[in-house]
């Protein structure tokens, strides 16, 4: 009896050595994995083939199922899905690179210092930069040109504001343009005071500057993308929705994809312009594993900090001034409805709540038939206490925490207290809609995703203001923020059953971070590195 015990046992463990373990590329083990399914439950390890999520479980159980081409010990540090950034300007933040940067100028003649230096180090033939902002400087007001003309006058100047919905040009800029004091304009401004250029252009007339600059060559286009590839790759950004791209540049984002030289995957919203509507409403959808040409972007009005933004009633500091929208009404809906009758999605720039109201009541609609569009209203930023109902799964709301505590200073001024209650309302929004999608507005913002997570959570900026958070009622949740920046951000751009969690069968794009941000105290969520960024289980950075 004791023999026939043994060989029994002989028999089984040689059955189970002749089984052959199945093959896998890649095992990550001793880690601490938030998967973000919808359980949001925790794993130790998984592993990845071709590409994909195949696996996830216990170190133990995978190692004895699989046979592996590599193995990655996380050594308990927390792993995430890869983070999409659902509303950034990727190519704008590499050609950011190439132009002077006045993002954190304190004063004017700070940013006069920076124009000087980067003059005296590029020789540039046209001069253009982005970052500045007066509501951080001590004077409040929008500068003037003339000390521009006075250093620079012939060499064109055209310095975008932080929002991009203003800028300031010297007046070889204007005069490369064409601009005078007679040159008539819609949706925005050409400001002028006693008869006289200030240099200053907001929203619409601003393209005719932009018109004016050079345009890069291929070569420096593809050296911008890939240097906003590499900036992202580093923040552990793997997916970035652009927001406002032409048909241009993503047939080059496509074709350096194809060529594997970018690796970050792009959601495209497209520029709403007649040309870009026209071609891709004939070609349809676009969809290739990197690149998802999917929806229109359209500006509904400006932005609040240029008082740009369309409010129902005057901005609190500027009596009879209410903003406005940068395109007719009739144009809007006339937009709105071609694309309702394609299959394509709307992303609609909706700041003050005049905007958001005309946004979310063409939305309504237009979609009361169709129950799976996911229409955007980017930004979402002030909403009419009425207007909030319109949210929901189709009507998505797609905001930038930071945004938040960048305005915090001067947004009660621009809308008052009673205003100000339907502003930056991002849980009361998640409440009525059910998923919020989370992102940056790169280079507006700093492109890190920590700053996005501790906005979300705090509500305040990185040195703890204000006590007890900036209306510290509508923060978020650490699982809700983390689910908008994967998950729900997927969702946002039709793409939850490929990416933004760990999830057997989606890409197997995740990053490993030093300091668990589910965890970690608050205040140390700003300083957390990527420790490694993974695209389709492949090293990135």
């Amino acid at each position: 009896m004791k023999k026939i015990l043994i060989m029994l046992i002989l028999a089984v463990i040689s059955t189970a050595c002749s089984e052959e373990k199945e093959s896998a590329d890649l095992l990550v083990f001793n880690a601490e994995v938030y998967t973000v399914d919808n359980n949001f439950s925790k794993a130790e390890a998984f592993v990845v083939r071709d590409g994909k999520f195949l696996a996830i479980g216990s170190s133990e159980e995978l190692r004895e199922k699989f046979k592996y081409a590599e193995t990655f010990n996380a050594e308990g540090k927390a792993v995430f899905p890869g983070f999409i950034d659902a509303h950034a300007h990727f190519y704008r933040l590499g050609l950011q690179q190439n132009r002077v940067d006045l993002t954190g100028t304190e004063s004017f003649e700070e940013v006069i210092t920076r124009i000087v230096e980067f003059q005296q180090k590029t020789g540039s033939d046209f001069i253009t930069g982005r970052g500045w902002d007066q509501n951080d400087w001590k004077e409040k007001e929008f500068p003037v040109k003339d000390t521009l003309d006075r250093l620079f006058p012939d060499t064109p100047i055209a310095i975008t504001r932080i929002d991009g919905h203003a800028l300031l040009a010297n007046q070889a800029a204007l005069d490369a343009a064409g601009i005078t004091t007679e040159t008539p304009f819609e949706g925005g401004d050409i400001e002028q005071k006693n008869g006289r250029l200030t240099g200053i252009i907001v929203d619409n007339p601003m393209s005719l500057v932009t018109d004016a600059q050079p345009e890069p060559t291929t070569e420096e286009q593809t050296a911008a993308l890939l240097a906003a590839q590499n900036i992202c790759f580093e923040y552990g950004l793997t997916t970035v929705d652009d927001a406002g791209i032409d048909k241009s540049t993503i047939e080059l984002i496509d074709k350096l994809q194809e060529q594997g030289d970018l690796k970050i995957r792009i959601y495209a919203m497209i520029s709403n312009t007649e040309e870009n509507l026209d071609f891709f409403l004939k070609k349809g959808l676009y969809k290739t594993e990197r690149l998802n040409v999917r929806s229109f972007k359209f500006y509904g009005d400006g932005a609040l900090g240029s008082r740009g933004a369309a409010l129902k009633e005057e901005y609190t500091d500027r009596p009879a001034h209410f903003g406005a929208l940068l395109s007719p009404i009739e144009d809007f809906e006339e937009t709105a409805r071609k694309i309702a009758d394609s299959e394509f999605q709307l992303n609609t720039h909706a700041i003050g709540d005049s905007a958001n109201s005309l946004v979310l009541n063409t939305y309504a609609d237009l979609l009361s038939e169709s129950e799976d569009r996911r229409w955007r209203v980017e930004h979402s930023q002030v909403i009419d206490e009425e207007d909030f109902e319109y949210f929901s799964k189709n009507i998505i709301p797609s905001v930038q925490p930071t945004h938040a505590t960048s305005d915090m200073y001067w947004a009660e001024e621009r809308l008052g207290e009673e205003r100000l209650e339907g502003a930056y309302a991002y849980k009361k929004l998640l409440d009525q809609a059910g998923i919020i999608a989370l992102g940056t507005d790169f280079p507006v913002e700093e492109v890190s995703p920590f700053l996005t997570f501790y906005a979300a959570v705090t509500r305040q900026d990185t040195e703890n203001y204000p006590e007890g958070g900036f209306m510290a009622n509508e923060a978020l949740s650490r699982e809700e923020t983390l689910r908008g920046m994967t998950i729900w951000a997927a969702f946002s751009n039709f793409e939850e059953d490929e990416k933004g969690s760990i999830e057997k069968g989606k890409f197997a794009d995740f990053i490993v971070l030093d300091q668990d941000i589910m965890k970690v105290e608050a205040e140390k969520i700003p300083e957390i590195k990527v420790l490694g960024t993974y695209v389709n289980g492949e090293r990135v950075y």
